[in-house]
């Protein structure tokens, strides 16, 4: 038996949505990334969205705005288990980094080490949700309003939603608190081949994001001669979506239910299979949480042996991510990080998608139960 970490999520009707885009003349950002932002607003509930070419690109364009907003001498407070996607983006706008330990009870950032770390220059917090499990969005509500009573300004919170698309809190979507970053690259719960989406609490924001996204003009009321653009008041990048991608997207956001479910129910699966394992932690969750399980992440004793163990059985493993901080370009930022510490070679993820079946899961488990 083989069973993959991760696996492309592809509609049938994909395809077929596809082909008619790249068969009708018009390829770029026009009706269908518009459609698809609409479509992403209604599914999520939240009401300012705008499309990019990788959440990578949002994470750049959502910074590059706060640091005009905020200065160059902005910090921003942010978790060091994470993709690299999350915190390249900080150093290529000059902003300045601050490693925040993560909790090891749920590889979520550390909420009491975030409030420690609150100063005068704290004007960005970014963090992002484990796995597809949320982060505790009323303590970090807390600490927004401590941050402000301490220094008199609110730091604008920046969720990395790249691994919890559908994931609620207090039956409220992730990426709600100031600016949520969504990934639809390959292997996500929704896809679109790679893209993304940023969802702004702020107006502001939203209006300017829709400009710097595509060199900074406006598309909207610009149309007397659409080439020959009017004053461009602030330059930006290429970062919009074009419409194969959205038309990718919307044919697979016709069907994510179904992938979410699948998730979750193989996630609940290990949580009741898993927890009573000698040499195997699960994760909590917290009631007020309801996770999508992207990854289902435990630790496990021995983490080496595990992972050849695994790979006998045809399961593939993984860590998924290296943490952030052990990387030369960010030598610098380096400091003591005792709960990250203390994880890092027990954490382990194992397969928990759409295409686990219940067999298989079983599967799993029983080979989890075999020893190591």
């Amino acid at each position: 038996m083989n069973i993959d970490l991760f696996k492309v999520s592809m509609s049938p009707q994909a395809a077929i949505d596809a082909a008619a885009v790249l068969n009708s003349g018009y390829i770029g950002q026009g009706e269908k990334v518009e459609q698809f932002e609409q479509q992403l607003e209604s599914y999520l509930k939240l009401d300012k969205i705008t499309t990019v070419n990788s959440a990578t690109s949002g994470l750049h364009l959502a910074f590059h705005m706060l640091k005009r907003a905020y200065g160059d001498d902005t910090e921003v407070l942010t978790t060091p288990l994470t993709c690299t996607a999350t915190n390249w983006p900080i150093l290529a706008n000059g902003l300045n980094l601050k490693w925040v330990d993560i909790d090891p009870e749920n590889l979520n950032i550390d909420l009491d080490d975030l409030e420690r770390k609150l100063s005068p220059k704290t004007k960005i917090i970014t963090f992002v949700h484990w796995g597809g499990n949320p982060v505790d969005m009323d303590r970090v509500r807390e600490i927004v309003l401590k941050c402000r009573q301490l220094y008199g300004f609110t730091p604008t919170v920046v969720e990395d939603c790249a691994h919890s698309f559908g994931a609620k809190f207090n039956n409220r979507s992730i990426g709600a608190s100031g600016v949520g970053v969504f990934s639809f690259q390959a292997i996500k719960h929704l896809t679109s081949v790679d893209g993304g989406a940023i969802a702004w609490a702020s107006e502001n924001l939203y209006r300017n994001a829709k400009l710097l996204r595509w060199y900074g003009i406006d598309r909207e009321s610009n149309r007397k001669d659409f080439r020959c653009e009017a004053d461009v008041e602030s330059w930006g990048f290429k970062f919009h979506m074009n419409d194969v991608n959205a038309a990718i997207g919307m044919a697979n956001l016709s069907v994510i239910d179904s992938v979410l479910d699948a998730h979750r129910s193989n996630g609940r699966y290990y949580n009741e299979n898993l927890d009573k394992i000698d040499g195997v932690t699960t994760i909590p969750i917290d009631k007020r949480a309801d996770p999508v399980y992207w990854i289902y992440s435990m630790k496990v004793e021995r983490q080496e042996d595990f992972m050849n163990h695994m790979k006998s059985k045809g399961i593939v493993v993984s860590r998924v991510h290296e943490r952030n901080d052990k990387h030369s370009c960010v030598k610098e930022y380096r400091s003591l990080l005792p709960g990250l510490d203390s994880v890092i070679d027990n954490m382990i993820c194992i397969p928990s998608g759409w295409w686990v079946t219940p067999e298989q899961r079983s599967y799993i488990v029983d080979s989890i139960k075999e020893g190591w």
